[in-house]
């Protein structure tokens, strides 16, 4: 059981090029006393970890991470003080993470510095064999050699001490003296150079990757122009505060989420959502940081912190998504772990084997077994997942689709059926009210009143639709008081000196309210698509109101891709059969209607039995549903619901984002089965000539950090693919 006393840390640590490096740092550090709950992530160059008191410090945690050769620096650092304008309600600055380390070019690392390095004393070393003699190009091979191998050496040293013998710098350096003591000195230095090489090229890669997860930080402007005291002045965005209000100009960018109090405009919303078309909003209407007001001067208040936005919730959820590691990753981790320890005892065996049982010279055996060394780090076939799953949520981030994690990725790429709820996903969610029908004595204004009344303060989309109505007819909202909600069957409350209820037609039926000439007047609206509700006090009808909700313009196209796709699809709603069979008629999709939170669970876990169910709603009225299918996708515009709870959100809310979020899973899939192939092809051939004496120490080495490079390069490719575009 962890300490309930331990702390939680976080540090950056910086030349992480490839899983296997995480792995390092998280197997030294966990060795650690009093250190639990030790988490690396790789793409966002992130250690966190636990820590109790009294056990370990952070100079003991940086100092071993050092020693294996990576950099890092402490985050929950007090961010440096700028002289600029405080506004007098902000209160003081917070402690924030420190600065990124700063990214040098490669050739300025040290990395880089080793690479150019040995590089100079091989092209010497082969300059004096070649114009001097064969005796003095031997002692500048092997003083290459040495210098390039002494940094890994000390690596590998490090990592020995710390448990872990079994690395590739550990390999490199046995393979390195190895060569050495059979007189291959030039192969050796030529081994240690490519091997330098190789890092560097993994590392420029691996930086590529965690570069378009940073362009969306830079998507924020620095500064706002803020009002305050009858003055505008320009603030660091980072100061911004819940309630101050800013002025955002015709061309810049919006510095926070907030509500439009003032001015009209079209709004790009390309950067965050992935919306290509800009959307005119304006006042009270809701805009998100990293947007792009196109037309007029605009006044919008602040209504998140900036590190609450919706870009900044959006890079931690691609950040934090290594953690929900997909069941293919978890798998080939274990696989690596058994892997190299095997490849070093078959190089044991080819190289005492051979001589020992069958007179073999032992010269040539024991440069095999060398050659199997270089061969035996798994990085190419440890990267191969996280890299093309961290390419595959930075691709979706920018076209408004996020998963969280490669779990979740996995699970989407298998999925066969797909429910939708119908309010607010397969419609728009915002109905309007057609037809208002008052029982004899009772006038409309009556009629409305009382709903309005009942439905007072309610965020159902119908509830939203008669309150609309009533403000737009001028009609003042009668006292109320005790309102509850009925589920599945619709609310009541106290509304003057008398209970009221705006309730489904089947309630009132079962009340004995609704007689039968208002029943055929409600069967008649719903089979033109029209939800109805009846309004009434105790044993008493009011009346009826019918509301419609169109559909998504893109919804039956969406159905038609994912049927094109070999899915289903089932539209599960609470609303009446005749208002679901008409909405799914006009779309061509399968429905279920009159459904109540636990039936749509039911349905649910029926449908998945027979193959993997992914359920599309708002993220909130469907939490049941969404958390029993195997991939719950919550649709909404940047909502905390929609970011929060489900295991994927569609920020555009479009319902033609779901089949193009299937085809990001899938491709991500397919590109991670193309990387483990290439890996353990690449293995297995050298692996092969090299035991047969067909290919040398250069070439193991090459094909090491070359799989490694090669499996990262086209694991970039995802970030590339564009999942909205319609496969043909």
């Amino acid at each position: 059981m962890t300490n309930q006393l331990t702390t939680r840390r976080e540090w950056t640590v910086t030349g992480m090029d490839c899983a296997s490096c995480s792995l390092k740092v998280s197997r030294a550090v966990e060795r650690l006393p009093g250190v639990s709950d030790v988490k690396v992530a790789l793409m966002a160059e992130r250690l966190s970890l636990d820590v109790a008191p009294d056990t370990t410090d952070d100079a003991m945690i940086e100092g071993v991470v050092r020693k294996l050769g990576f950099g890092i620096a402490a985050k929950g650092q007090l961010a440096p003080r700028k002289k600029a304008f405080v506004l007098p309600d902000a209160p003081p600055a917070p402690l924030v993470a420190s600065a990124p380390v700063p990214r040098s070019a490669w050739y300025a690392s040290a990395k880089g510095r080793l690479v150019i390095l040995t590089g100079t004393f091989l092209a010497l070393a082969w300059a004096i064999e070649l114009l001097i003699s064969a005796s003095w190009g031997y002692w500048a091979f092997l003083l290459a050699c040495l210098i390039g191998v002494t940094p890994i050496a000390a690596r590998a040293f490090a990592a020995a001490r710390m448990g872990q013998p079994f690395t590739i710098e550990g390999l490199m350096t046995i393979a390195a003296i190895g060569a050495l003591i059979i007189g291959a000195v030039g192969e050796a230095a030529l081994v240690v150079f490519l091997f330098a090489v190789g890092e560097v090229l993994e590392g420029v890669a691996a930086g590529k990757a965690r570069a378009s997860i940073r362009a969306l930080a830079d998507l924020v402007p620095k500064t706002a122009l803020v009002e305050a005291g009858g003055k505008t002045v320009s603030v660091a965005a980072s100061s911004l505060r819940i309630g101050h209000t800013i002025l955002v100009r015709p061309g810049d960018r919006i510095p926070a989420d907030g509500d439009i109090v003032e001015g009209t405009s079209g709004i790009d919303e390309s950067p965050v959502t992935g919306e290509s078309v800009p959307r005119s909003k304006g006042p009270k209407d809701t805009v998100f940081a990293g947007s792009i007001n196109t037309e007029a001067a605009l006044r919008i208040r602040v209504a998140k912190d900036p590190s609450d936005t919706t870009i900044a919730r959006i890079i931690r959820l691609v950040e934090e998504a290594e953690d929900a590691r997909a069941p293919t990753e978890r798998f080939i981790d274990r696989f690596s772990r058994i892997y190299m320890p095997a490849i070093v005892a078959i190089a044991a065996l080819v190289i005492l084997v051979p001589p020992l049982a069958f007179g073999g010279e032992w010269g040539t055996w024991v440069y095999r077994g060398l050659a199997l060394l270089l061969i035996g780090c798994p990085c190419a076939l440890v990267i191969s997942v996280p890299a093309s799953i961290a390419s595959a949520l930075s691709s979706g981030a920018r076209r408004g689709l996020l998963l969280k994690g490669g779990a979740v990725i996995e699970a989407a790429s298998a999925i066969r059926h797909i429910a939708f709820d119908k309010t607010g996903t397969l419609t728009h969610g915002t109905p309007v009210v057609t037809d208002i029908f008052p029982a004899p004595s009772v006038t409309e204004a009556d009629l409305l009143a009382v709903a309005a009344g009942v439905e007072a303060g309610s965020s159902h989309p119908l509830a939203r639709a008669i309150l609309r109505r009533a403000d737009a007819d001028g009609i003042a909202t009668p006292p109320h008081r005790d309102a509850r909600t009925l589920i599945g069957k619709g609310a009541e409350a106290m509304v003057g000196e008398a209970k009221a209820w705006v309730a489904s037609p089947s309630h009132a039926t079962d009340l004995g309210v609704l007689d039968t000439p208002n029943l055929r007047i409600t069967e008649a609206m719903e089979k033109d698509g029209k939800t109805v509700v009846t309004v009434f006090r105790e044993g008493r009808l009011l009346g009826l109101i019918a509301m419609r909700d169109e559909p998504r313009p893109d919804a039956a196209e969406a159905i038609r891709q994912l049927k094109a796709m070999g899915l289903t699809a089932t539209m599960l709603t609470g609303d009446n059969p005749r208002t679901a069979a008409a909405i799914a008629g006009a779309l061509g999709i399968d429905h279920r209607a009159g459904m109540m939170p636990e039936d749509k669970l039911a349905e649910i876990r029926k449908q998945g039995a027979s193959g993997g169910i992914m359920m599309i709603g708002d993220g909130i009225n469907d939490a049941p549903a969404l958390k029993q299918a195997s991939v719950g996708v919550a649709m909404g515009s940047g909502t905390d619901v929609a970011l929060e709870t489900a295991d994927a959100a569609i920020l555009r809310d479009r319902v033609s984002d779901v089949p193009a979020l299937i085809r990001l899973a899938r491709a991500a899939m397919g590109n991670i089965y193309q990387n483990v192939a290439l890996a353990l092809g690449l293995k297995g051939v050298f692996l092969v000539t090299s035991v047969l004496g067909i290919t040398g120490l250069w070439i193991a080495i090459l094909a090491d950090t070359g799989a490694t490079v090669l499996v990262t390069l086209n694991a970039l490719r995802m970030l590339r693919f564009d999942p909205t575009r319609k496969a043909r």
